[in-house]
């Protein structure tokens, strides 16, 4: 557990993985550009692909008190993060129970290269714990969450999953991007590993590509004796950018979710919406389970359009909120999964986990809601 758990979590965000400018006291980090370190006489010997240069080893540091957790890595991407989390705890004729509602990439990527591996897997067939508990096998060593989940913002039970995993001598993981520690901590709850894509909340400005893993110093170092032979490492430059970016988390993700609660209620009640998934709506069917386990509902929502509206039409008529691939920017941002987050399933697979042509997914940013309302109401009115 993370000794600075008792420290407010801004004040995290702000001090904790400082690297310390010894010389000069500036206020911000120094970046450490050096891909070349002396190696003789030293306590560490530091090399980019090892993890551990000045500025990587400091940012894993406010990730791990962030997520409560001892250690944490840091990668080139969330992909690169979960793909070598799952790597370094599983082997050829082991197996994985994973999330059915999942992010694409994550699907992707499990049906893509496991086989080649010889891994086995199973996808679940909803996201409720007994559903976990009928996956798994003899050889199972690893079960996966996603919750939040993306797109359709399903919410699994964290506090059971890990008692599950527990009692069957299972490790668990999640992918936390969603809610982001400012929201949701599970660690706290039972999980043993913790990942993100830091592309979203913890960059916040969408200029940043990057992954991480939170957890026990005994899981981050089986997971980095793989990563460093996978070299998914993350520049030095990025890495500074990063811990800039992460100083204000606190209060970019608090300002998004507050914005994303308003939203979500006033576009359930829209005439041209016919469904909204968000976890803080009390007509979502995990709102008391996401209350209980989150301290926010965080800032992403999904809502389907009515049939007489065309959901791409409708985001080529925003002119305040951006159409975009990405999300959790202070920026406001929509997109149609079937065409990009999940554009790798078919379109049975879509079907069988109810993502329909006119979900819309809507990452909420930090701007006026006065505008955003006004954006989309024009944007609709545009093509009726």
């Amino acid at each position: 557990m993370s000794k600075n758990k008792k420290l407010g979590l801004n004040t995290i965000c702000t001090h904790v993985g400082e690297v310390k400018d010894e010389q000069f006291k500036g206020a911000v980090s120094p970046m450490y550009l050096s891909s070349s370190y002396e190696f003789l006489d030293v306590d560490v010997k530091r090399y980019p692909r090892y993890f551990n240069t000045p500025n990587q080893e400091f940012l894993a540091k406010k990730i791990a008190a962030l997520e409560h957790t001892e250690s944490a890595l840091i990668f080139g991407s969330g992909m690169a993060a979960i793909s070598t989390m799952f790597l370094a705890f599983l082997k050829q004729g082991d197996h994985l129970v994973v999330q059915n509602t999942l992010y694409g990439g994550t699907v992707n990527f499990i049906k893509e290269e496991f086989p080649k591996y010889g891994i086995e897997f199973t996808f679940t067939n909803g996201y409720k714990v007994e559903d976990f508990e009928a996956a798994i096998q003899k050889n199972t060593k690893l079960i996966h969450i996603e919750t939040p989940s993306n797109p359709l913002l399903t919410i699994t039970n964290i506090r059971a999953i890990a008692k599950l995993g527990k009692s069957k001598g299972v490790l668990t993981s999640i992918d936390n991007t969603f809610a982001s520690p400012v929201n949701q901590n599970p660690m706290d709850l039972g999980i043993d590993m913790v990942m993100h894509s830091a592309t979203k909340y913890f960059g916040g400005h969408s200029d940043i590509l990057a992954g991480a893993v939170a957890s026990s110093e005994e899981h981050i170092e089986r997971i980095w004796n793989v990563g460093k032979n996978l070299g998914g490492n993350l520049s030095d430059m990025t890495v500074w950018m990063l811990e800039r970016s992460m100083k204000t988390l606190g209060l970019r993700v608090k300002a998004q979710t507050k914005n994303a609660k308003k939203l979500a209620k006033w576009l359930e009640k829209h005439p041209k919406i016919s469904k909204v998934y968000y976890p803080g709506l009390k007509s979502h069917p995990e709102y008391h389970l996401a209350k209980s386990q989150m301290k926010g509902f965080g800032a992403m929502l999904s809502f389907e359009l009515t049939n007489d509206l065309d959901s791409q039409q409708l985001q080529k008529q925003l002119k305040l909120i951006k159409s975009s691939m990405s999300l959790a920017g202070v920026e406001s941002t929509m997109l149609s999964p079937y065409l990009t987050s999940h554009a790798l399933l078919t379109q049975q697979e879509r079907d069988a986990i109810g993502l329909s042509n006119q979900l819309i997914r809507f990452s909420v940013g930090i701007e006026n809601i006065k505008d955003l309302k006004c954006d989309i109401n024009q944007a609709i009115a545009a093509l009726q």
